[in-house]
């Protein structure tokens, strides 16, 4: 069974998604890290009896010096994979070098990087918006795109497409998971 980290830093619901489909079904989760000690996601951790990190990054002098904490703590678990299920930090080198790791992106990259995403989606002149999947490198949403699932915007309140967007990223991320890990599943 292939092994799987996850790292978020608030509500936890991709989080939660992940474990509710593929912990001890497909893949084992062998541990959650959060970088923010009161992450609403630390009790998903603890409902699923999933061994948790927290880091907090306030405590750290440096992003490089974080990121080694985050390293040499995600490497005693031998994960095949890290996704960054809304974990809102800028990974530098010493993460991205080290790590195989996918990212989350509630847009349709090389669009509105970074915060906020979503909102500059939904007000941007395009017709769809949607989410990306990509691997992480050390430049803010920059890696390769894995997979990327649209949404047409016409006719949706702001509300309205936040929750297909949600959806969507659930979606989205269980299928990059299978990409990444599982590539010839199906074929």
């Amino acid at each position: 069974m292939k092994k799987i980290a996850v790292l978020f830093s608030g509500t936890g619901s991709n989080f939660a998604h992940i474990v509710k489909t593929l912990h001890l079904k497909e893949f084992e989760v062998v541990v959650a890290l959060t970088n923010n000690p009161h992450a609403k996601g630390i009790e998903v951790a603890k409902a699923a009896s999933i061994p948790l990190e927290i880091i907090d990054s306030k405590t750290y002098k440096s992003r490089e010096t974080f990121d080694a904490e985050v390293v040499k703590r995600l490497k005693a678990y031998h994960a095949d994979l890290t996704i960054l299920a809304g974990f809102m930090r800028i990974l530098t080198e010493v993460f991205t070098d080290t790590i195989t790791s996918i990212n989350l992106h509630p847009s349709l990259l090389p669009r509105h990087k970074g915060l906020h995403a979503i909102e500059k989606s939904y007000e941007d002149s395009f017709p769809n918006g949607g989410v990306s999947i990509h691997y992480v490198s050390s430049e803010l949403d920059g890696g390769e795109i894995i997979l990327q699932k649209e949404i047409l915007k016409a006719g949706l309140t702001f509300e309205m497409y936040d929750t297909k967007v949600r959806n969507l990223e659930k979606e989205a991320l269980i299928e990059a998971i299978h990409m990444v890990l599982l590539p010839n599943k199906g074929q």
